[in-house]
């Protein structure tokens, strides 16, 4: 079985910075796994790994969709899994690097998706509420696990259900096992301290000129791109609006941002079996990669 790398955890907890060292001594070539960082023009806000911080080692995957071009966890896992295929043919060890927890697993796990029309949009005028009705008739063991006012996971069971695929079926379907043989490496750190690094973070993308960029994007895109709807990019509509102020957009992406790495940490400890290391232990990366010699070797 192909061995592949995970490097996964909190937003702001140093993914990338541990990726590309663990591509230099592995020799491995790096997959973003983030479903931001995927689109081009969306770079201080997305927090994007710069050539500079490469290094020289390849990144995939990263800076090569266009705003408005459609594109879901299916693409990512089919390009991803291309890019796997490839990468190993070269003798090198795929490393996937990202936050998004939904393309991560998708990737590594048997997870099969069902071609649908894009622009499905029959749904646009019917209320959330009389969507959740409509999907408790259709397919109500696929409720048991979606929110009543998530319309977008709602709309999609619909729209599979229109395909003539349950989602609980679909799910049923699936045995939950992995692809590839999987290190997930997960990086954690004391929790004040990873709010500390979120809220410097934002500081210095406003510094590095995020106003900038996203003064740009909202002269040339709407706020309804999918895009666009990614923290530290959607809290500025109300900005441009002229009903939020700068400081409150900036604390706002704060108070996201941490919220966010909350789900990503309960979200990893319930979804994947990650080992965790804490970042700032002293000797961290060399247990990691002691770790990830070991199995490379089995």
């Amino acid at each position: 079985m192909v061995k592949v790398i995970s490097v996964v955890g909190p937003t702001a907890s140093g993914k990338s910075a541990i990726a590309i060292k663990l591509a230099k001594k592995f020799d491995g070539e790096i997959i973003n796994g983030d479903s931001i960082r995927v689109y081009k023009e969306l770079d201080i806000g997305s927090a994007k790994v710069t050539p500079e911080e490469m290094d020289g080692v390849p990144h995939h995957l990263l800076d090569y969709i266009d705003i408005g071009e459609p594109y879901s966890v299916r693409h990512f896992q089919l390009a991803a899994r291309e890019k796997i295929r490839e990468i190993t043919e070269r003798g090198k060890v795929p490393i996937i690097c990202g936050g998004t927890g939904l393309y991560i697993k998708a990737l590594l796990y048997d997870y099969d998706f069902v071609e649908m029309e894009e622009n499905h949009n029959e749904y646009e005028d019917v209320s959330t509420e009389e969507l959740y009705k409509r999907l408790l008739e259709t397919d109500p063991e696929a409720t048991e696990k979606i929110h009543p006012n998530n319309r977008r996971r709602i709309v999609r069971a619909l729209q599979l259900a229109d395909s003539g695929n349950l989602k609980s079926e679909q799910e049923a379907r699936q045995q939950h096992i992995q692809v590839y043989d999987t290190c997930l490496v997960g990086l954690t750190m004391d929790r004040d301290l990873l709010k500390q690094r979120i809220d410097k973070r934002v500081d210095m993308m406003m510094q590095a000129g995020l106003l900038d960029e996203v003064t740009y994007l909202n002269g040339k895109y709407s706020w309804d791109e999918k895009a666009l709807q990614g923290i530290g990019y959607k809290e500025f509509r109300e900005y441009f609006e002229g009903t939020r102020s700068l400081e409150e957009t900036v604390d706002l992406i704060k108070i996201h941002t941490r919220q966010f790495a909350k789900r990503q940490y309960t979200w990893w400890n319930h979804q994947l079996p990650v080992r965790w290391y804490d970042i700032t232990e002293e000797n961290s990366f060399e247990r990691i990669s002691e770790d990830i010699g070991k199995w490379l070797n089995e």
